[in-house]
Formats: C-alpha cells, sequence, structure tokens
C-alpha cells in the first residue's frame, strides 16, 4: 500500500517558505502540481478560519496526506513546530532580520519524521486489517 504525503510552511504573506513531497507512492509531477494546489485551496480556508479566532496566526504548516492517524499527525505537528521555532529563534538571536530557507538538516529531520509517520499509519492499517474479532 503506497502513500504519500506533501508538507508546506507558508508565511504570513502566503509565500511558501519550505515544501517537501514524501512517502513511498511513485513521484509524478503532476500529483506534485496537484498536491500544490490542493494544500494553496485549503490555505484559503485556513485563512478564512482565521477570520474567525482572536488568534494571530503568522505562519502555517500544511499536511496533505492520503493516511489517516490523528495522533501521528499530531505527533508530527509538534515535533516540526518545534524545530520551526527553535530555527526561527536561532535566526533571531544571529540578528538576521528576514527568514532564510531552512538548513538542510532541519529538512532533512522534517522528512525522516514524516516518512516514519507514514510508515506507522502503513504498518497500522495492516495491523487493522488483519485483527480478529473476538
Amino acid at each position: 500500500m503506497a502513500s504519500t504525503a506533501c508538507f508546506m510552511i507558508v508565511s504570513k504573506n502566503d509565500i511558501p517558505i519550505y515544501e517537501a513531497e514524501v512517502g513511498t507512492a511513485p513521484k509524478k509531477e503532476d500529483a506534485a502540481h496537484q498536491h500544490q494546489f490542493i494544500l494553496h485551496a485549503a490555505l484559503d480556508i485556513v485563512q478564512d478560519l482565521a477570520w474567525t479566532t482572536s488568534a494571530i496566526i503568522h505562519t502555517r504548516l500544511m499536511l496533505l496526506h492520503d493516511s489517516r492517524n490523528d495522533d501521528g499527525i499530531k505527533s508530527f505537528f509538534q515535533e516540526v513546530h518545534e524545530l520551526y521555532i527553535k530555527d526561527l529563534a536561532s535566526h533571531h538571536l544571529t540578528s538576521i532580520p528576514k527568514l532564510e530557507p531552512l538548513p538542510e538538516s532541519t529538512s532533512e529531520t522534517i522528512r525522516t519524521k514524516a516518512k516514519q509517520e507514514l510508515y506507522q499509519c502503513k504498518v497500522r492499517s495492516l495491523q487493522n486489517s488483519f485483527a480478529i474479532d473476538d
């Protein structure tokens, strides 16, 4: 069972800061464009919902995936958020006025975490399909 995910970090000005395609499904150029289109459409919905809350939303973490694992996805977002905040803080500590691309080590960590979550989703799906009801 092949799975895929597309992850984006988008700035407050709707500029993609980071983008990664991960998964075990074969990569196709059309699919990458379709994923971007879906994520940008979802971004419009998030922006509309932002008007209904008092929270200040600057950066959005967006994940398009084809598996169902709420706990794994929540864990992925928490870890990536922590990595992003550490990277952002290191830029502010060194007085760099603008956000630069994420370091390769952070990018690789994000890809590794996403692949781990996709693999765990696949294992849980297989376990559920072979589960015997009592």
